[in-house]
């Protein structure tokens, strides 16, 4: 399966079960960040910027996935794929008030964004202190 279908489909075990992988949203326009900032009132929405090209990149998001451990419905995982969307990476930065990175975690609370790291310190965000 390749990167995106890891992503964006459900990844079956060697048993053939729904592994407990993101239920990611891909995050293609800035007109998403209305819905972004008022679903935030309700549940902590996170944005994963990723460049498709970059080792770190990948590394970090795997590892990012390997820990993951929340139920379904408790936040809402954003998926910014950076080289097929620039303008709204740029867009995020600009809207949220955050230094574009990559790799770069950001959660949106309230319509604030209330943690942001990039890197290796993404692993270390605990995302349950946020739901």
């Amino acid at each position: 399966m390749g990167l995106f279908g890891g992503i964006f489909g459900g990844a079956k075990n060697d048993k053939g079960k729904e592994d407990n992988s993101i239920p990611w949203r891909p995050l293609t326009s800035a007109e998403q960040f209305e819905e972004i900032k008022k679903d935030s009132i309700t549940r902590a929405q996170v944005i994963f910027k990723h460049s498709t090209s970059c080792g770190i990149s990948r590394m970090v998001l795997n590892m990012f996935k390997s820990s993951y451990s929340l139920e379904n419905g408790q936040m809402d995982f954003y998926f910014l794929d950076l080289l097929a969307n620039r303008g709204v990476s740029n867009a995020v930065a600009s809207e949220f008030g955050v230094m574009h990175q990559s790799p770069q975690l950001l959660i949106i609370k309230n319509g604030v964004v209330v943690m942001h790291d990039s890197h290796g310190a993404i692993s270390d965000i605990e995302l349950e202190q946020y739901v």
